[in-house]
């Protein structure tokens, strides 16, 4: 009997050991707003991103990384769905993805049906894209909309989820009592007071949860926590921080890690020689904040971009690297909550930039274009048994659906446009792709016709990046790649080589010397237009 006893429980732990064997890896999916890639693990001397770099030296890192749509509504849409924007038909920051695709699928729905369980807290999506449950059919648990109750007690909760100094809090007040007197409620209220309480930068000494990601931070550590408590069912958690978007909100010693004179402004400010002038915007969203209007008052504007002092410039690029040393740090604790729990040897672990981001560099501040500096976005993977290292291979956002689908030992479902860069994961010297496609819409020459969208958004560029080239078609009358190309709607193009020319001075589309490698590329986006137009 006693040695029967001993068969049955060795069986006991031989099924059990069967079955974490068999247990499909988790997915810890960490999303940051406006990222580009200066980043220790991308080669930049001056940010210190220990906690980043530490999770680069776990994983893969793409160098050559580019979103679909350099804004945060349609490159989210488009990456959680591993579809294009003119696919999503989310161009803009004001539709809503599902009322215009219904029957859209994300990664987090389809890997509900995998039996993974989905849960998210942050930013992922953009909210002005999806519903009011940040794409209910997303997620298995209901998303985590807030996490109030791990906010510094001493300081309270922030003004506009963003500002904590004491002038910023008396300007509230002021402005509440303002807006209450006028009979405005709800959104309207909050509207008012956010249009009049915005600067682009504080500056305070205090803990890392007085500000949202922090207490974001903390909520997350906890639910790894809760999760860990059923083993026995995958998860996939999605963990989005703000910054370093704009206003430029840190405690004061992520701003102590940088010297500001050190600050390293934009060596070419200018618009490109033979430049197409659509390809510009006019940094509407830079406009919006309060600081900002009296500076350009006494500043000379030049008619693209947006003109600022030397001495903002340096306190823009100084708020933008402690923002990301800030969120740095808040992912140093999602890794330290993996590693304590032991769930890091199961874990697969995507970080991603939604987009570039512009500080200065061709007189320009914020997304919203198809140049480099925009569409170049940080993604990095550290999957268990997968060597480390980095590669130059083409990548785009779209690929980071089936990648994950591949990690997590799941089929890739037959609909997404984007390819897994597992073979890349496994040699770093492989392609799965030629080229990289970003877009951009345009209301209108040199115009951004505020943020939320573009009115009827009839030119739209397309941009084709390899290991050398950028190639930009800009189309007129409503073009989409769905319907077929004419090339009487081409309105300007662009042809920038990042060999001879990073800053993107120089626009050869038109050089002689370039006329071989112009219509290469000009054919290879023609028969994109041709493989994507419905049929």
């Amino acid at each position: 009997m006693k040695r029967l006893l001993v068969i049955a429980m060795g069986m006991v732990v031989s099924v059990n050991t069967i079955a974490q064997e068999q247990k499909k890896p988790n997915v810890l999916f960490i999303a940051i707003d406006d990222l580009k890639p200066i980043l220790g693990c991308y080669g930049d001397k001056i940010i210190k991103t220990p906690n980043i770099d530490r999770l680069a030296k776990m994983g893969t890192v793409f160098m050559s990384n580019y979103c679909q749509q350099a804004v945060c509504g349609p490159t989210r849409a488009s990456l959680m769905t591993g579809k294009r924007p003119d696919y999503t038909k989310v161009w803009d920051l004001q539709t809503p993805m599902r009322n215009v695709n219904p029957d859209i699928l994300s990664l987090p729905q389809y890997l509900i049906t995998q039996g993974y369980s989905t849960q998210g807290i942050g930013k992922i999506y953009d909210s002005r894209d999806v519903d009011k449950d940040l794409d209910k059919p997303s997620w298995s648990i209901p998303y985590y909309k807030n996490a109030d109750e791990y906010y510094d007690k001493a300081t309270g909760l922030p003004v506009n989820v963003e500002y904590q100094s004491a002038e910023s809090k008396k300007q509230a007040a002021k402005f509440t009592a303002e807006a209450e007197a006028k009979g405005l409620k709800g959104k309207e209220l909050k509207q008012y007071i956010n249009e009049r309480v915005r600067p682009t930068t504080e500056c305070l000494d205090v803990p890392d949860n007085a500000y949202e990601d922090g207490a974001n931070a903390l909520k997350a550590k906890d639910v790894l926590i809760n999760l860990s408590k059923t083993p026995m069912q995958p998860f996939f958690f999605a963990v989005g921080f703000h910054k370093p978007h704009l206003p430029f909100v840190s405690p004061k010693k992520y701003w102590d890690l940088y010297n500001r004179e050190e600050m390293p402004v934009a060596k070419f400010q200018e618009k490109s020689k033979n430049g197409v002038d659509i390809a510009y915007h006019s940094a509407s969203e830079m406009r919006l904040y309060t600081d900002i209007p009296e500076l350009l008052s006494f500043t000379d504007q030049k008619p693209f971009g947006i003109s600022l002092p030397l001495a903002k410039q340096k306190e823009l690029i100084h708020g933008y690297y402690a923002a990301v040393s800030y969120t740095d740090a808040q992912v140093g604790i999602l890794l330290n909550t993996l590693d304590s729990l032991g769930l890091t040897k199961n874990t697969v672990i995507v970080l991603w930039g939604d987009h570039g981001w512009h500080l200065g560099d061709h007189n320009l501040w914020c997304k919203h274009t198809n140049f480099e500096q925009a569409t170049h976005s940080p993604l990095i993977f550290a999957a268990p048994d997968y060597k480390a290292g980095s590669s130059f291979s083409m990548t785009e956002h779209v690929d980071i659906f089936p990648t994950v689908c591949e990690l997590a030992g799941v089929k890739i479902p037959e609909v997404v446009d984007g390819k897994s860069l597992v073979p890349i994961m496994k040699n770093k010297k492989a392609k799965v792709i030629e080229y990289a496609v970003s877009q951009y819409p345009r209301s209108g020459p040199q115009i951004e016709k505020g943020r939320l969208g573009y009115d009827k958004a009839e030119y739209m560029g397309y941009s084709i990046r390899d290991n050398r080239y950028r190639f930009t078609i800009w189309m007129d009358k409503g073009f989409r790649s769905t319907q077929p190309f004419k090339k009487e709607l081409v309105i300007g193009t662009e042809l920038y080589d990042y060999k001879v020319d990073p800053l993107e001075t120089t626009n050869v589309y038109k050089d002689a010397k370039y006329a071989a490698i112009s219509k290469e590329l000009e054919g290879k986006m023609i028969n994109y237009f041709k493989a994507h137009e419905t049929k």
